[in-house]
């Protein structure tokens, strides 16, 4: 018979997602400002090959084409940010008007083919002019975000009913505020512990404010997640571990709670105080409607005397030599079944939704076609491991592949190819790949 989504029931929620700047293009387009992600690409040797998200899918220009393909294929939720500075073209202050038409078209057109838009809000492209003043790192960015989501909601609330504050701040702020991987670029522990302190409160902030103006919306945040395993049973090993989660899989959800930083397991983290204020601790609490976990892999974590302030390190795939990604993430959708459990036993988890989840292999065009047997089977072993844990009690009640277009794969380029169609960058011709048709089928599937 094969795997269906009939045992999910009726209102269990099937979709795509994607990100702005990984494949709007739109470069500067009708009054479109810088953001820090323009600025990062054209600094040297951060991005593979050279690459850019200037023109990205030009889904800015090709999004009417790309939709119909889109509930072509059966689907019909769509998860996709706004662009900041399309918005705020420095960041505040004065709307674009044409980046708030786009958007309108852009919903409407979602809505014409029966097609639920599912807004993030922030996906880590923040306008130039507000990395300038600090970015992340600068409180004002409460208040920046702030009049950000608050035009955001009042232009497209009245279609727009579900949303999502932030997309992994984790990664946002580790990457691009510790280790300098991503954009702005910034490195070191005081722009990171500030950066994070301020993300956190404006997870709580954001959600705040959408309810505020729109009461029957339904809103959560998404968190990036990866299932931690000792490399041993060492102690050492099994402590490192107990680390790594707490940042990579704690350090958001649990101020989102009223739990606080995860401080006990990483000390380095009270000295997050210093950004701290009266009140803070209370407003970094909000109760979500849902919260979404991206997940795509776990990680093995052994003891590292040389990694300060985590003493851990993450024991590569290649290392242990087990089938890879193009993104060199070990093959293993098992890790949706154990981070759906895990999240699954806080006291005040609200329901769980899997925001993003997919992988990334070589594929080939050949006649047309784009056979990716091993995109499909992740894809259906990650949704068969969902239902397991969805049996075993976990409120879970969506699933969004990422991603719909093969896109802009920040650092990375254009090399790892994710997406359901396989994208021609240079002639911009679109392929529904085999795992695109699977799951046009499965959705199909009454």
């Amino acid at each position: 018979m094969g795997l269906s989504k009939v045992p999910f029931g009726n209102d269990f929620i099937w979709g795509v997602s994607t990100a702005a700047y990984q494949i709007e293009g739109g470069y500067l387009h009708d009054g479109k400002g810088f953001s820090i992600w323009d600025d990062f690409v054209r600094k040297s040797g951060k991005i593979a090959h050279g690459a850019n998200g200037d023109v990205a899918c030009d889904f800015y220009h090709r999004y009417a084409d790309d939709l119909q393909l889109m509930s072509d294929m059966n689907i019909r939720h769509h998860r996709f940010s706004i662009s900041w500075s399309r918005i705020f073209p420095v960041g505040r202050g004065e709307v674009n008007q044409a980046g708030i038409d786009y958007y309108n078209r852009l919903i409407d057109h979602m809505l014409e083919l029966g097609i639920t838009p599912w807004i993030t809000l922030y996906h880590w492209d923040l306008p130039s002019s507000l990395e300038i003043k600090g970015g992340w790192t600068n409180r004002d960015v409460l208040e920046w975000f702030g009049e950000f989501v608050s035009c955001c909601v009042r232009n497209f609330g009245d279609r727009v009913k579900h949303w999502m504050v932030l997309n992994e701040p984790m990664v946002f702020t580790g990457a691009g505020y510790f280790l300098g991987i991503h954009a702005p670029g910034r490195r070191g522990l005081s722009s990171f512990l500030s950066a994070t302190h301020h993300a956190a409160l404006s997870q709580a902030l954001g959600a705040r404010i959408i309810k505020s103006l729109q009461p029957d919306s339904i809103v959560g945040t998404t968190f990036s997640t990866s299932h931690i395993e000792p490399l041993s049973t060492k102690d050492r090993d099994v402590q490192a571990a107990k680390r790594a989660d707490a940042l990579l899989n704690r350090l958001f959800v649990e101020p989102l709670l009223g739990l606080g930083y995860p401080t006990e397991e990483i000390k380095t983290l009270r000295k997050i105080e210093k950004y701290m204020r009266a009140g803070d601790e209370q407003d970094l609490k909000f109760d979500m409607d849902f919260v979404g976990v991206q997940n795509y892999t776990r990680e093995i974590v052994a003891h590292s005397y040389f990694i300060p302030y985590l003493r851990a390190k993450l024991v590569t795939a290649q290392d242990r030599q087990v089938p890879t990604t193009t993104m060199n993430w070990e093959v293993y959708p098992e890790s949706l079944y154990h981070i759906l459990k895990k999240y699954s036993t806080y006291e005040n988890m609200p329901p769980l939704m899997v925001t993003e989840n997919g992988a990334s292999f070589p594929d080939e065009v050949t006649r047309n076609t784009v056979n990716d047997t091993e995109r499909t089977a992740y894809l259906q072993e990650a949704i068969t491991h969902m239902h397991r844990a969805k049996q075993e009690g976990v409120d879970v009640r969506g699933y969004f592949v990422w991603t719909f277009l093969d896109n802009f794969e920040w650092a990375e380029g254009y090399h790892p190819r994710f997406g359901l169609v396989h994208v021609d960058f240079e002639s911009q011709r679109r392929i529904i790949k085999d795992s695109g048709q699977w799951f046009a089928r499965f959705l199909a599937d009454s």
